[in-house]
């Protein structure tokens, strides 16, 4: 049975919200689930940060200023929003995730810890998967090999990987990040397995 055969016979889906320390490889593992495994809805963030090099407007991010974010805010837009690693913001469009739910659809965030915790309160059926590295020093090379940050900003992230590693805990399930391809399907596999929300 394919993804997409699955959830049509499968009922309504559960959000999945899937969280882990900076530099760990959410994104990287969101654009593997959103290349092959296009059944599965990925909400789309919106931050006040620039655009990195490749990034595509509405496709990786919503890039807006801060006028537009504040906007967001004031009017309930968000499902969740938080300041991330001290300076900019990033928040999840609410009306597309119910929109994806109420159709039926697999649904993934891919957010932050702080947003995780919101989207916790607001909606605790969901499923909480945190994404971890295989180690402390895999974290650390990933985040300085990618070059997209000053060594200001550098620490500042890992200072805050530190303290989202201790964050494991409150996730209902972790998988390791060790290889993209694997730690995709594995997260593909578990909403597969978790696709209607437990009765209360």
């Amino acid at each position: 049975m394919t993804g997409s055969a699955f959830f049509e016979t499968a009922g309504a889906s559960r959000l999945t919200v899937l969280a882990g320390p900076t530099a760990v490889g959410k994104g990287t593992v969101a654009a593997a689930i959103r290349a092959h495994y296009p059944e599965v809805w990925i909400s789309v963030s919106a931050t006040t940060r620039p655009p990195r090099p490749g990034e595509v407007l509405g496709t990786h991010y919503w890039f807006v200023d801060d006028a537009e974010f504040d906007h967001m805010v004031e009017t309930g837009e968000l499902l969740e929003w938080a300041v991330v690693h001290g300076v900019h913001r990033y928040g999840t469009p609410r009306r597309a995730v119910l929109e994806a739910l109420e159709a039926g659809r697999p649904a993934l965030l891919e957010i932050d810890l702080q947003g995780a915790r919101q989207v916790r309160d607001t909606m605790p059926e969901a499923m909480f998967v945190f994404l971890a590295p295989p180690h402390w020093d895999e974290l650390v090379r990933r985040l300085v090999g990618r070059g997209t940050e000053s060594a200001e900003e550098q620490a500042r992230r890992l200072d805050t990987a530190r303290r989202e590693l201790a964050a494991e805990r409150e996730f209902d399930v972790t998988i390791v990040n060790t290889d993209v391809p694997t730690a995709a399907a594995e997260l593909v596999s578990l909403m597969y397995s978790h696709t209607t929300a437990p009765e209360a």
